[in-house]
């Protein structure tokens, strides 16, 4: 299965392994599924960090690197992701996740996330 990480589970799994269930590492160590950053959640890990957001102090390109060289693939940003936005139901205000799921929706890739807000959004969202 093709599983595309949100931004704090990307950051646990590549620094606090702790934070996740024992559900959730066995599914990002299972194998058969493919593990997928987007390019938005950089983006954010770079923004939120130089606004000194203390839940965001990380490298981002330290981050990124450690993800390509652990296996994970990179989905870039498409002007299809960003017009996908505009049929999401207002359920969340942040950018970056409303992003991330239409990525998901477009892309046809299950979006991994820790946050029950996002969680409620229709489509192919796991949450753990």
């Amino acid at each position: 299965m093709k599983l595309l990480l949100d931004t704090h589970v990307l950051l646990w799994a590549a620094g606090f392994p702790e934070r996740l269930s024992p559900a959730a590492r066995d599914l990002l160590e299972d194998l058969n599924n493919e593990l997928v950053f987007s390019a938005a959640s950089m983006w954010e890990i770079a923004i939120k960090s130089a606004l000194g957001r203390e839940d965001f102090s990380a490298n981002a390109r330290l981050i990124r690197r450690g993800l390509l060289d652990n296996g994970y693939a990179e989905l870039a940003i498409a002007s299809e992701h960003a017009v996908e936005i505009d049929v999401l139901p207002a359920i969340h205000k942040d950018p970056f996740d409303r992003l991330l799921i239409a990525q998901a929706m477009v892309e046809g890739i299950t979006l991994v996330t820790a946050d029950e807000i996002v969680a409620q959004y229709p489509g192919p969202i796991r949450r753990i």
